[in-house]
């Protein structure tokens, strides 16, 4: 292991925000990641756990703790099952499973992050999440003193959301396994509309994994959804808010601001969450609340491709960006009274 003391961990996030931690330790197996994390709590330090840092928000003051960076790697792939070390990055891991012949994960092309980031937020994007793939979640359960093997029945996978989620100080996630599907060189059926569009089939079709990669990554990269050092609006986390489920009683309340603010031919985008939930669109609220793309004048703002990603634009602090995340997620609120969530995970501030 090696181990930086007053370490920067600015470089280590997409967003390049957050002041240093007081350790940060760097982990190259799964021994080597369940030894920092269990000394540092046998010292009573706080922990923080860092992949790719593509889901991060730090503050400037930084972290008085010990920052645990995962760089495990490990690639086994045997008929259609895949296994991920956690340090493994996600994107890479996508363009194996295509190259294979192997769908499941063919939508979820270009997410920056590491592979043991994928179940804690049960990433998902262009109709696939992970947790429709993922058989069994290796972790370290920092409680017990052990390491565990939960299947997927167990982890609690909910839209955005999982037990690790949930109680982030639990589990230190180490491996994910994946069970794919061999379809001849076929993508899963296609569930997302804008997706099935691009490539000009129908929703529910099947094409080739590699267009349907290559297609996702080309509507990633519009909205400034790929890294990329030199262009800034891909400086963020990402979505920075989920797109909200509401009540019944809750969207009936929705849909009379709509009226009010926006007029009766005005129909906001509306998708089935369960039998007793809708889920709205983050973007279509923001945009139509008057923060449109590129909105701001500091050194942080919207992307100027996707009113949902909130960037760096080369000179920002943490506290910039908090102050645009709250006045987009307050002035939403005044517009429709419906209350945006962050989805990236905050460290040592807040909303």
């Amino acid at each position: 292991m090696d181990t930086t003391e007053n370490a920067r961990l600015a470089p280590l996030t997409t967003f390049r925000l957050g002041g240093p931690a007081r350790r940060l330790v760097t982990a190259r197996t799964d021994e080597d990641v369940v030894a920092a994390v269990r000394e540092a709590d046998a010292r009573g330090e706080p922990v923080l756990l860092i992949g790719g840092g593509s889901n991060l928000v730090i503050a400037d003051e930084g972290f008085e703790g010990t920052a645990v960076r995962i760089a495990t790697r490990g690639v086994a792939l045997r008929g259609t099952a895949l296994e991920l070390a956690a340090g493994e990055v996600w994107s890479d891991a996508v363009t194996r499973t295509v190259e294979a012949g192997l769908a499941g994960v063919e939508c979820l092309a270009g997410i920056p992050g590491s592979a043991g980031a994928t179940p804690i937020q049960n990433v998902g994007a262009y109709g696939q999440e992970v947790s429709s793939t993922i058989t069994e979640v290796v972790a370290y359960d920092r409680q017990r003193g052990e390491v565990v093997t939960l299947p997927s029945a167990e982890c609690a996978f909910a839209y955005r959301f999982s037990r690790f989620k949930a109680d982030p100080a639990r589990h230190v996630v180490l491996r994910v396994r994946f069970a794919l599907e061999d379809a001849g060189g076929l993508s899963a059926p296609l569930k997302y509309a804008e997706t099935a569009r691009a490539l000009g089939v129908e929703a529910g079709d099947r094409v080739p994994l590699g267009r349907a990669r290559e297609t996702v990554l080309a509507l990633r990269a519009g909205k400034g959804m790929v890294l990329d050092p030199a262009d800034h609006d891909t400086w963020s986390a990402g979505s920075f808010f989920t797109n909200p489920v509401l009540s019944a009683a809750e969207h009936a309340e929705f849909l009379v601001r709509v009226k009010e603010r926006l007029g009766a031919e005005v129909i906001p985008p509306a998708y089935p969450a369960d039998a007793d939930h809708v889920k709205t669109s983050a973007a279509w609220l923001i945009d139509k609340a008057g923060f449109a793309k590129g909105y701001g004048t500091g050194p942080a703002r919207i992307s100027t491709k996707h009113t949902l990603a909130l960037t760096n634009r080369g000179a920002a602090t943490t506290a910039d960006l908090l102050a645009l995340a709250r006045e987009v997620r307050d002035g939403v609120h005044d517009a429709f009274g419906v209350t945006l969530v962050n989805e990236p995970v905050f460290v040592g501030t807040a909303l």
